[in-house]
């Protein structure tokens, strides 16, 4: 049997290489976006600044990877409030992506199923001000947690230990109803409301929309979600059934759970990639004009439904 020390010195390694890996690759990802979103693109669209925020809140939490990496590959003495500074960093970004890739589905959901609503497009030009939105209530909420959490006893294994209050129902409550819960059931219903949209689309019944592709992004969107995402959310329920007697094992169950939220910030890029790519490519705008004036009758019927480029 494997004892713990013999367990850790071997999950060690490779939190070590996955850490490494997520640090680099994902570095690299989300900054080559950066740089697409800032200087190569030449619309700022509402989707483009939720995805311009996504990748610099995936930034901020590859930034605290070095440290674990440095904890992981057994250099102790690390100050405890720096474990948990970090820890809470991570923490704010993960949901603050959570947040932004709901808005990012919801944006596509008002742009394509209601195109020509004034109302709608007035309210999804206010995404920077929902970003702001989202950055205030997610660092707000890791700064009231960190000043609220009193006095502890020092932990040994830093990175290692649970979070602030994990074990507390009321905290694992709200965390999965409001940071996990209620954005993957707007997420779902988005997403059924943008698959139905594009397959009512009179463009979707032609070649100048591939609407299997665009459903298959709708898919891989959604799978990237709850992948990254259910196993961290799963784990603080039975954190907090065990409460304060919680076996080793649930230990070792949440630091892979968080490792594999982490994943996400190689997995966003990827998405958001394959989203733009797709509707710029995808959709011919000036082709969808051409065939409509040849069908003028049942322009203004389908006008509504046409998908629009909007990445």
């Amino acid at each position: 049997m494997w004892n713990n020390s013999s367990v850790a010195d071997h999950t060690n390694v490779f939190f070590v290489c996955m850490y490494s890996f997520i640090s680099v690759v994902g570095f690299i990802f989300n900054l080559l976006a950066l740089v697409f979103f800032f200087h190569l693109t030449k619309s700022r669209s509402q989707t483009i600044v939720y995805m311009t925020n996504l990748a610099i809140a995936d930034v901020l939490l590859i930034l605290t990877l070095p440290m674990r990496i440095y904890y992981h590959l057994g250099f102790d003495g690390l100050p405890q409030w720096l474990c948990e500074v970090l820890g809470l960093v991570m923490k704010a970004n993960m949901y603050g992506s959570i947040f932004l890739l709901t808005s990012i589905c919801f944006d596509r959901c008002m742009a394509v199923s209601f195109p020509m609503s004034t109302r709608v497009q007035a309210g999804r030009k206010k995404a920077p001000l929902v970003c702001l939105a989202i950055w205030t209530l997610t660092f707000g909420a890791s700064v009231t947690i960190y000043l609220s959490k009193g006095p502890q006893v020092p932990q040994k294994d830093c990175f290692n230990g649970l979070p602030v209050y994990a074990t507390k129902p009321v905290v694992v409550l709200t965390t999965l109803i409001m940071g996990f819960g209620i954005p993957l059931v707007l997420m779902l219903i988005c997403s059924w409301g943008l698959a139905r949209a594009v397959r009512r689309s009179s463009a979707a019944q032609t070649d100048l929309v591939d609407g299997r592709k665009i459903q298959k992004m709708i898919v891989t969107s959604l799978l990237i979600f709850i992948l990254s995402f259910l196993p961290y959310h799963a784990i603080l329920v039975h954190l907090s059934l065990y409460g304060e007697n919680i076996p080793y094992s649930m230990q070792v169950a949440y630091r892979y759970s968080l490792l594999v939220a982490c994943l996400n910030t190689v997995l966003d890029p990827v998405a958001y990639y394959f989203t733009t790519d797709t509707f710029r490519k995808s959709v011919d705008l000036d082709a969808v004009r051409r065939m409509f004036l040849l069908n003028s009758q049942g322009l203004e019927a389908n006008r509504s439904r046409i998908p629009k480029t909007y990445c």
